[in-house]
């Protein structure tokens, strides 16, 4: 509890950011329900399709529903300008007031439909225009239904809220998420502490609010809507300024997708840029598409990726080459298509391998892929959540004729863990991860050549080279990071007794290459 209570202190930052997100994303989706539940209730049709929408919305996990407004954004960047930003604040802004804006919608129009007839008539009977009607009795009377639907729609954003690291916005999914893939269960557990504890906070307070609106007693009624609302502002507003005292608009943002070597190689670069003088924000959890299209529009400023995952995924290139003539046609590609500069290969490869148990590889007598061939059909394969929707993947299984009885999808954290199980036979591993040594786990070998390679790569956005003392201080990195080191440092965050953060490994991985 001690290390938990330890790490809750230091998520002030996060926490000011999730309570600017959410309470900015339920703002929003009010301003919209609300007129949308006035039309609504003059129109049938009105609200027969705004409730058919807002149901919709949510039928789409939060995760996908936050992924998707990067690309949209992306596109309307063309329109508006390169002043659009396409990561961060905005696009789950944009997500998650959608997700808010069912429960508020259902329940104003739900209170209107259920008021009654005879209030209606005699609030007409005396002359009331509609607009006196609608202030003077269809909102008392609908309030308490209202506020309801808000304190649902709090909690409902709140709790996405935390799914907002996956698009590059600081929240208390930060911890979550690196809690996750590093087996840290207690920034894992003070991360659902934070946001639960957020989320019970704003329902009690939108609770007195709505408590407010039912009350009879005239005075109390007023004390309590006003206390509630004055509480939820004053939170508000402390989340807003404590983030504007952080912001730093000349910080160079280093990009990290959503696995511990990422972490601990941004935390690397971030180290060496800070010691030089340089401002550093890091946006992690991002995935290989998103990071890509961050880093050429300017979004992110510094990302480290890997050769085969851009030769699939950006040049769609399904041939297989060698790994100077890759880099050579990606730096240039990259050139001359998105303005991204390749600084050049950090030294090691993590290309996808196909790993099994020693004991299960031994028994089943498999050391290359085209031994595994031969029995796939009744093992189970796992592999990382994007891995099965991957090039790669289909250029293997063609490769081998791999046609396994069951194919399942795990964070990369829990294949490994599925793995040691039995919950998989084979996995998708990667060659740089340390857990491969730790787990004593065989590599099979592609005598195919059907996985393309995978160097490490320094990637900086465009414009970014024009900066030759940021180039000065990237340089040294080139070639000094071997696969060796890299597994351990990688081991030193997921597995070992003695567990570092990435901003410790990171260290250590200094301390053992750039000496």
């Amino acid at each position: 509890m001690g290390e938990i209570a330890a790490v809750l202190l230091t998520l002030g930052p996060k926490l000011a950011q999730h309570v600017l997100l959410a309470g900015s994303a339920l703002a929003l989706g009010i301003i919209v329900a609300l007129p949308l539940a006035v039309w609504a209730s003059r129109s049938a049709s009105v609200a027969r399709v705004a409730l058919t929408f807002a149901s919709l919305v949510q039928t789409i996990p939060a995760l996908a529903l936050l992924a998707l407004f990067f690309p949209l954004l992306l596109s309307l960047r063309a329109v508006f300008g390169d002043g659009l930003p396409t990561l961060g604040f905005l696009p789950a802004l944009l997500a998650l007031a959608l997700y808010a804006l069912l429960p508020i919608l259902r329940n104003a129009v739900t209170a209107r439909e259920h008021m009654a007839a005879g209030v209606l008539e005699a609030a007409d009977g005396v002359g009331m225009t509609a607009a006196q009607k609608l202030r003077w009795v269809e909102a008392p009377l609908a309030a308490p239904y209202i506020m309801a639907g808000i304190r649902t729609a709090a909690v409902w954003t709140i709790g996405a809220a935390t799914l907002s690291t996956t698009v590059g916005q600081p929240s208390l999914g930060d911890p979550i998420f690196a809690g996750l893939q590093t087996q840290n269960w207690a920034l894992v557990l003070a991360g659902c502490i934070a946001s639960a504890g957020l989320a019970i906070l704003a329902d009690i307070l939108l609770g007195t609010v709505e408590r407010g609106f039912r009350s009879n007693d005239e005075r109390r009624s007023r004390w309590m809507v006003r206390a509630g609302l004055a509480l939820l502002a004053l939170g508000l507003a402390a989340a807003f300024f404590s983030t504007r005292e952080r912001s730093d608009e000349g910080a160079l943002v280093i990009g990290a997708k959503n696995f511990s070597e990422q972490f601990v190689l941004a935390r690397l670069i971030g180290q060496r840029l800070e010691d030089a003088g340089y401002a550093v924000r890091y946006r992690e959890g991002l995935g290989s598409a998103v990071i890509h299209r961050a880093l050429a529009s300017g979004n992110i400023d510094i990302a480290v990726d890997y050769t085969g995952t851009i030769w699939t995924n950006e040049l769609r290139r399904e041939d297989m080459v060698a790994r100077d003539a890759m880099f050579a046609a990606i730096r240039d590609w990259e050139k001359r298509e998105t303005g991204i500069e390749v600084v050049g290969r950090l030294g090691f490869e993590n290309a996808y391998a196909f790993a099994m148990r020693r004991d299960a590889a031994e028994r089943l007598g498999i050391e290359t892929l085209s031994d595994l061939a031969r029995v796939a059909p009744r093992l189970t394969i796992g592999g990382d959540i994007e891995f099965f929707e991957r090039p790669e993947w289909q250029s293997v299984r063609a490769a081998y004729d791999l046609d396994f009885a069951r194919q399942r999808s795990f964070q990369a954290t829990f294949m490994y863990d599925a793995l040691a199980a039995g919950e998989a036979d084979v996995i998708s591993a990667y060659t740089s991860d340390g857990r491969i040594a730790a787990d004593d786990l065989v590599v099979l070998e592609d005598p195919r050549g059907a996985l393309p390679s995978y160097d490490a790569i320094l990637m900086l956005a465009p414009g970014r080279s024009a900066d030759e003392n940021l180039l000065r201080m990237l340089r040294p990195l080139l070639g000094q990071i071997d696969v060796a080191a890299m597994r351990r440092a990688n081991h030193a965050v997921d597995r070992a007794e003695d567990k570092r953060s990435p901003a410790e490994a990171a260290r250590m991985l200094a301390d053992e290459t750039l000496r």
